[in-house]
């Protein structure tokens, strides 16, 4: 008895010819290979496919691309996004700096002036990452503006209002770790004066002034710390708050503009007293 041929594999089976292809398409016409151009969509297609039907991330970008947006959206929604990127053009410029910069309190001053003056557009991205600081700061500063005047943090994005304020400081943390980096006289003595503001601090001042000294006093592993910090720990956390920052965004969405608000509190009130 023979047996039954067994199925092939999707993967094997070969693509089924389209409407209007062949003697029996449209007025009979002969079939005709494709192109190079319909070959190249029907790979990426088909290997976009693929990867969707193994991680299942259509309906997590559905969910998170394609959401309702309030009425009266504005420019001020978008403070947000030009944070985030202000952020990815960090890292990227940061790593790029990483590959040059030694971090050692006897070749650090020299490895930057090295990357400004010898590194082929050394001095451009050094400049992006130095201005971009501080494009990073007032952006975040603005934007947790706006989510407060605008009372996105109430009920029930108090959370993420939380994450908010911990990105700032975060932000700012990496401000002051990476202002020592350069490692000249004006950065050095402008980390001791901050280090020393935090050594003020109640109770754990003192403490918190240690660990970013690396010790009592300023020594040649301070600089090694705050670029541990400034290149490892900080980023990461600050990633990752992001990531849980847009996740509560997309579930919660966005609220609306507090003058749509006071204008549906006046109509309702108006409805109210119609007799």
């Amino acid at each position: 008895m023979k047996l039954p041929t067994p199925p092939l594999p999707k993967a094997l089976r070969p693509t089924p010819k389209r409407p209007g292809d062949g003697r029996n398409g449209k007025n009979g016409a002969p079939s005709t290979k494709p192109t190079a151009g319909e070959k190249t969509v029907e790979g990426v297609a088909g290997a976009v496919g693929w990867l969707d039907e193994r991680t299942g991330a259509t309906p997590f970008l559905r969910g998170f691309l394609y959401r309702k947006v309030p009425k009266g959206t504005n420019w001020f929604y978008t403070l947000g996004s030009a944070t985030m990127f202000a952020f990815l053009s960090q890292a990227i410029t940061g790593v790029f700096l990483a590959m040059y910069y030694e971090p050692d309190s006897t070749r650090a001053y020299s490895s930057a002036s090295h990357i400004t003056n010898d590194v082929f557009l050394g001095e451009f991205v050094r400049g992006m990452h130095k201005w971009g600081s501080s494009v990073m700061i007032i952006l975040i500063f603005v934007h947790m503006g706006r989510t407060f005047f605008f009372g996105a943090y109430k009920y029930p994005r108090e959370l993420n209002w939380i994450i908010g304020v911990l990105l700032l400081v975060l932000t700012l943390m990496m401000g002051l770790t990476g202002y020592l980096l350069p490692f000249d006289q004006r950065s050095f003595w402008a980390t001791v004066v901050a280090v020393n503001i935090n050594a003020s601090g109640p109770i754990v001042g003192p403490y918190l002034a240690d660990f970013l000294r690396a010790g009592a006093e300023f020594g040649p592993t301070t600089i090694s710390r705050f670029y541990a910090l400034h290149m490892l720990a900080v980023p990461g956390l600050i990633a990752a708050l992001i990531g849980a920052h847009l996740y509560l965004v997309a579930k919660l969405g966005t609220t609306a503009p507090p003058w749509l608000k006071a204008e549906k509190k006046d109509l309702l009130t108006e409805e109210v007293r119609a007799p």
